[in-house]
């Protein structure tokens, strides 16, 4: 963790509890907006116009946030737009580190060994964690947004002309979008992590009701045949779901103790799944080797530190 700018202590997944004990996740700290014209965005400031070759993004193949990022990358056509440096899957005890691991890449703009070092040069005096994640600006040399759910935005709509693909938030559907994306996030996206890194019995009990309650409400919404969440068509909700669903059997049913039914267990959830890995360039944002690797490389929920060979999943 970084305060003031400086490298404090090793990396640890609880960032902080609520009275219950229960995990409570950093909020994001740089929140401004790519535009179409550089205007401002809903938070933060303006300056950040949409330009090919401006913008690069940071992620981890592990991260389901910084997954949701990578996929509107691919699906709204803009590979050759911005571009992409991959950390490597285990957190190291100075938390994210990019290279020297297969599927990852070093860092192409900055040259950083350590993901943090990117928060001290877009703030030296940064506090908090070094998460991914991270728009960056090359012309102004600083974070543009950290903040998942404001880059997949920006992704649809922010870039203007230089993006194409499937409008992932329609105006019609945004206020529906909005309910249901806060609804899934605190219980089931959220909802998995409340549960993993819960440290009472009751902050666990409470987050596991929930990510069980919440699948099996969704599976519900997708038995009366849709493709889609809302029908016959794709929106970022279906991303926000499937980052979840594709890890769900790798790494959350054991590792986060979320084990009263597989997402196998969910026909119309598993299908769900299926038909998002067949979209284009959305199968090859998914790494279960990453997957794997990252999360059990999390010290405090598997000290030995001992990769499982399962499961064996229809799509791995």
């Amino acid at each position: 963790m970084l305060v003031n700018g400086k490298w404090t202590e090793d990396w640890q997944p609880v960032q902080a509890k609520d009275e219950k004990g229960g995990f409570v996740r950093q909020v994001s700290s740089f929140r401004n907006w790519v535009t179409p014209d550089g205007s401002a965005g809903p938070t933060g400031t303006g300056g950040f116009r949409a330009e090919a070759g401006r913008y690069h993004l940071y992620v981890a193949l592990i991260c389901p946030w910084a997954s949701r990022t990578l996929i509107a990358r691919k699906l709204k056509g803009l590979e050759d737009v911005v571009s992409l440096s991959v950390v490597a899957p285990a957190l190291t005890p100075q938390g994210w580190r990019f290279g020297n691991y297969p599927g990852a890449t070093p860092d192409h703009v900055n040259g950083a060994i350590h993901m943090h070092e990117l928060y001290t040069r877009a703030d030296a005096s940064f506090t908090g964690r070094a998460t991914v994640p991270v728009l960056w600006d090359k012309s102004t040399g600083t974070i543009v947004s950290n903040e998942s759910a404001d880059i997949l935005r920006m992704f649809n709509a922010g870039f203007g002309t230089l993006a194409s693909g499937p409008d992932l938030c329609p105006a019609d559907l945004r206020g529906q979008i909005d309910a249901l994306n806060d609804w899934v996030y605190p219980r089931l996206n959220n909802g998995v992590y409340r549960a993993g890194f819960a440290t009472t019995q009751i902050a666990y009990d409470e987050a596991f009701a929930q990510v069980f309650a919440t699948l099996d409400e969704l599976e519900a919404r997708m038995s009366d045949g849709r493709k889609w969440l809302f029908g016959d068509r794709l929106t970022e909700t279906d991303i926000r779901l499937f980052v979840t669903t594709v890890r769900f059997d790798a790494a959350y049913h054991g590792l986060f103790k979320c084990n009263l039914r597989r997402l196998a267990d969910y026909p119309f959830l598993s299908a769900h799944l299926e038909r998002m890995l067949a979209l284009p360039g959305v199968r090859e944002t998914v790494s279960l080797d990453h997957i794997k690797r990252g999360y059990y490389s999390i010290r405090s929920l598997n000290p030995t530190g001992i990769v499982p060979d399962g499961p064996a999943l229809s799509w791995g």
